[in-house]
């Protein structure tokens, strides 16, 4: 009997202990977003796109410059002297020319470039919606990885305790052999789960290091209010009213549409580039030409009798064709993407709200109750382990599903590209 009472408080002692991480950075889902936000780097690349394509409207408000040419006589045999320019023997030639484009070209490609930055813009915004996404859906795995972590710790902490003094109880006779070995079967098994769990918690938390520019070297001690376990009423959020809000607030459906619009006005610049332009020039000539002094205004059209651009018109309607499938496509891939992920909420919160709110509550009540029979003999040293196993089996699962369910909170939020749950 006193043998058991010193096994129990040695036990008892270890449970009670939890290992913590030392000068750790916590860190809390609020937290991570702005630091996300305001240092990840994929982000800030998107974002040096959009001033790009800002650049090209400038590029195209641009006016052609105007052309100047001049032409100097380079020898004249009669007089045999070199760049002479002035009369009775002396010729040049002077010509400034402007080219003016017709049929809208300079709007139409302005036109353009703005739908480019419209391009940019939602092309951050889709980044945005899937890289906040990653970095949510892999706060809440890691975190509730290591809350499974610390059950690990305390069972492996307080058996080996236990291990420790069993050792010394069968010096003395006391305990025996198969129980020792039975305590060491346990205690291995428990710290390759555990070193898998942390390997596994390592990798997710380098992924939010590099998402929101943390150090690689600083340790993470996230946390989460247990406001963000409770109910978020998914019931009152119908299918419809979800596909809708994805309809209008999905940044990769809304740059599909732009690359439509952004077709078309390549199609009307395609049609407006077929239209020649004129090139207006004014000359002077000391006296090449009858009279001297001579003057002249001079225009140049090109005759479109053989090219027409034909080519790059019927690429630009193929690419409006295209688009439209291209649309389609995404219409119906945000239509699946919605329902799936709605059915997957559901049926996670069904599974939660089937568990007892009371279960951790309870299974402590109920690890009393065993340590009392424990203690009485009324269970064996494997049937005390084997309740304890069952508990850090039954703990992981509930974890694991309070992390699919914050994941399926946060996919609706993907899917319809809002913050329906915050």
């Amino acid at each position: 009997m006193k043998r058991q009472l010193i096994l129990t408080s040695i036990l008892l002692l270890g449970l009670g202990m939890s290992g913590s991480a030392q000068d750790s950075l916590k860190l809390n889902l609020p937290e991570a977003e702005k630091m996300f936000i305001a240092g990840n780097y994929e982000l800030i690349a998107q974002q040096y796109q959009t001033e790009q394509a800002k650049a090209d409207v400038i590029t195209a408000k641009l006016f052609d410059n105007p052309e100047i040419s001049f032409e100097n006589q380079l020898y004249n045999p009669v007089t045999k002297k070199f760049f002479q320019n002035s009369l009775p023997s002396g010729q040049y030639n002077v010509q400034i020319s402007q080219l003016i484009k017709l049929a809208g070209k300079r709007n139409k490609n302005i036109q353009l470039a703005n739908t480019g930055i419209k391009l940019s813009e939602y092309a951050y915004f889709d980044l945005m919606r899937s890289l906040r996404f990653q970095l949510r859906s892999n706060f809440y795995k890691a975190y509730y990885a290591q809350q499974s972590a610390i059950v690990y710790q305390q069972q492996i902490k307080s058996l080996e305790q236990l291990l420790a003094a069993s050792e010394q109880q069968l010096k003395m006779g006391n305990v025996a052999l198969k129980d020792i070995i039975r305590i060491k079967s346990l205690v291995y098994n428990l710290k390759g789960e555990y070193t898998t769990l942390l390997n596994e918690i390592e990798d997710t938390e380098t992924t939010l290091k590099l998402m929101t520019n943390i150090k690689a070297n600083t340790p993470l001690s996230l946390t989460a209010p247990a406001e963000e376990e409770q109910d978020y009423s998914l019931q009152k959020q119908p299918y419809l009213q979800l596909l809708e809000t994805a309809r209008a607030n999905r940044a990769d459906l809304q740059l599909a549409k732009t690359s439509i619009t952004q077709a078309e006005h390549n199609l009307s610049l395609q049609k407006a580039m077929a239209v020649p332009d004129v090139e207006v020039s004014l000359t002077y000539d000391l006296q090449g030409s009858a009279p001297n002094h001579y003057t002249g205004l001079g225009i140049k059209v090109p005759l479109p009798l053989f090219n027409r651009n034909q080519g790059e018109i019927k690429k630009a309607k193929i690419a409006i064709t295209a688009g439209n499938v291209s649309l389609k496509q995404q219409e119906a891939t945000l239509e699946n993407e919605v329902y799936n992920s709605y059915k997957s909420a559901l049926r996670t919160e069904a599974l939660y709200q089937g568990m007892d709110r009371n279960f951790g509550q309870d299974f402590t009540k109920l690890i009393t109750e065993v340590n009392k029979n424990f203690r009485s003999r009324n269970i064996s040293l494997v049937e005390f382990i084997d309740f304890y196993d069952s508990y850090k089996e039954s703990t992981l699962q509930l974890n694991q599903l309070k992390y699919e369910r914050m994941n399926a909170k946060e996919e609706i939020n993907y899917v319809t590209g809002a913050n329906i749950f915050k």
